[in-house]
């Protein structure tokens, strides 16, 4: 299916909505919009993901950087076969174009913890309800082993 494309609103556009009552975007979510355009932009001139994804770790804070650089690590090494890209301004990991894996670090929503997170292109399905996000304060060695677990189930 072709992207449609729609013409982005700026943050005084939405200021200024804001100001009348309109409902619009929260300033937070509105530079996570405009990071995805980035994002987008960004694979098409330099195809590699990888790069973007290193590069995109390499900005976050101390934590979140050590989080996210352990689970690419971890993506990498137990589903090489997921292709690592920038998606909303974070790691993600997808199969045939469709997101499987992400990590959100806590900073980029002034949040109390990062979040690792699943996507439609995850295999978790487990019965009519299952968990799509786990909240991530520490990676202990047992938390590790359920990201493994998890990123290979869900890339399987």
């Amino acid at each position: 299916m072709p992207e449609t494309t729609t013409k982005p609103i700026t943050k005084a556009q939405a200021t200024t909505k804001r100001r009348s009552g309109e409902d619009v975007w929260t300033d937070e979510e509105l530079a996570i919009m405009q990071e995805h355009a980035r994002d987008m932009k960004r694979a098409k001139k330099s195809g590699d993901g990888e790069r973007d994804v290193i590069a995109k770790i390499a900005e976050m804070g101390p934590k979140d950087r050590a989080f996210a650089e352990r689970i690419h690590a971890l993506v990498r090494e137990h589903a090489p076969h997921l292709q690592p890209r920038t998606w909303y301004g974070m790691p993600a990991y997808t199969r045939d174009g469709k997101n499987v894996v992400f990590f959100q670090p806590a900073e980029k929503f002034k949040a109390r913890y990062a979040t690792l997170g699943f996507d439609e292109g995850a295999k978790l399905d487990q019965g009519t309800f299952w968990p799509t996000s786990w909240a991530l304060t520490e990676i202990t060695p047992e938390v590790e082993a359920e990201i493994i677990r998890l990123v290979k189930q869900a890339a399987s």
